[in-house]
C-alpha cells in the first residue's frame, strides 16, 4: 500500500514541478472561454425550463 502512495506522490510532484503560473493573457483567455461556457449552459437550461413550463392550450 505504501509503494502505491509513494508512486502517486512522485507523479504528483513531477506534475507540480512542470506546472507554472499562467500569464495574464492566458488567464484572461481561459476566464473568457469558461464564462462563455457557463452562459451557454445557463441559457440552454433556461430555454429547457421555459419549454417545460410553458402553458399548454
Amino acid at each position: 500500500m505504501s509503494s502505491i502512495n509513494e508512486e502517486f506522490f512522485k507523479k504528483y510532484l513531477r506534475v507540480l514541478k512542470l506546472a507554472r503560473t499562467p500569464t495574464r493573457d492566458e488567464f484572461t483567455k481561459i476566464a473568457i472561454v469558461a464564462a462563455i461556457g457557463v452562459l451557454i449552459i445557463g441559457l440552454l437550461g433556461f430555454i429547457i425550463y421555459v419549454i417545460m413550463t410553458a402553458p399548454m392550450h
